[in-house]
């Protein structure tokens, strides 16, 4: 079904569920509220509109020599999802900046994933056919460019791993939809690299819908050996319809323009990705999950379900919004501190980590 027109955002969602965003990439308060305080609209790129704002602000940085900055204000331009011709421009320059500043370094590439729909284009680092590693797969959420998150790739050789960043389906560069089929790209993911990597040691760090996709591919891939996420729907965000109307209004708008559907039509697009319990309790590889106890998107009964029905599950609570904004430096450190317990990362830096988490605990 061809998608319908891509509604205007309610601009006070927008201003807050950025925040999230803004801050997983090092944007202050202080920088993306001077940002957030001259946007009167939400119009396709006119003067004080979203677009325009987060896009002027990157081009500052751009001009500076500061590509990495840069591309993360034109990554934030870009949300929720490309829905006109500003947001769209926003987010290839997003991609040429961040090529541009990942060029010279030896430790990261570009790499395409063959699929039924596509190449899907995804970046990776430490990729060697002589001394193949184990690897790390990751994902963001719905929202989430994998040039967010692909400078990690920089740190993985000295933790013992390599590594791939991709997109959800229908996000970025990645042309497949978000559908019953969508848990198939993280085991074509694997195939693509396998003759560089140890893909039969693989952890899936996967955020938030990514989260829900990985325990899909872990359950049919045997390759995959352990799954952490975040904020990761499961049953009842697809099922429940009491909660379905609660869902905000921009978070339903993206998902409708992944599954290449209508808003009212999505729910029931993606019902069939609903996790059940006899699926959960087939999952034997361990799992690690960050909820936030005050999460406006993923309800709290899925994370229930996981403590019911998984195998091994280690579970890290923040009393906070969706995706923890307040906590994300405590997220970030739990996150690569488990996949590194997993994965039986060195011992010295796994203490280490550890140490670092415990002082922002007690901060």
């Amino acid at each position: 079904m061809t998608a319908a027109a891509a509604p205007v955002n309610d601009l006070a969602e927008l201003k807050r569920f950025v925040v999230a965003q803004a801050t997983s990439q090092g944007i202050t308060p202080a920088e993306y509220g001077a940002v957030l305080d001259g946007v009167v609209d939400d119009g396709d790129g006119g003067p004080g509109s979203w677009v325009r704002r987060w896009s002027e602000a990157g081009e500052r940085l751009e001009r500076e020599g500061r590509l990495l900055e840069a591309g993360r204000y034109y990554t934030m331009a870009r949300f929720p999802y490309p829905s006109g011709s500003a947001r769209r421009e926003a987010e290839a320059r997003a991609r040429e900046v961040f090529a541009r500043w990942a060029a010279p370094l030896p430790g990261i590439e570009r790499i395409e994933v063959p699929t039924p729909a596509g190449p899907v284009a995804a970046w990776a680092g430490g990729l060697s056919v002589g001394s193949p590693r184990p690897l790390l797969l990751m994902s963001g959420g719905i929202i989430s460019l994998k040039e967010q998150w692909a400078p990690v790739l920089l740190q993985l050789a000295e933790f013992g791993l390599a590594g791939v960043v991709t997109e959800m389906p229908g996000v970025g560069e990645n042309p497949l939809p978000y559908d019953l089929s969508a848990p198939a790209l993280l085991p074509a993911v694997l195939d693509a690299v396998a003759d560089r990597a140890d893909t039969t040691r693989t952890y899936a760090l996967a955020l938030s819908f990514s989260g829900n996709l990985a325990l899909h591919a872990a359950f049919a891939d045997r390759r995959i050996r352990g799954v952490v996420g975040a904020g990761l729907p499961v049953h009842d965000f697809f099922t429940d319809r009491v909660w379905r109307a609660t869902v905000p209004r921009v978070t339903v708008d993206t998902l409708a323009h992944l599954a290449r559907t209508d808003a009212g039509q999505v729910f029931d697009a993606l019902a069939q990705l609903a996790l059940g319990p006899e699926h959960l309790a087939a999952v034997d590889v361990p799992v690690a999950l960050v909820a936030s106890a005050r999460d406006e998107i993923i309800p709290p009964s899925d994370t229930d379900r996981l403590r019911r029905s998984l195998r091994s599950l280690r579970l890290r609570v923040h009393d906070d919004v969706h995706g923890s904004p307040r906590f994300f430096p405590q997220t970030r450190l739990w996150t690569l501190l488990t996949v590194l317990r997993m994965s039986g990362g060195p011992l010295d830096q796994r203490l280490a980590l550890a140490a670092q988490l415990r002082s922002l605990d007690r901060l």
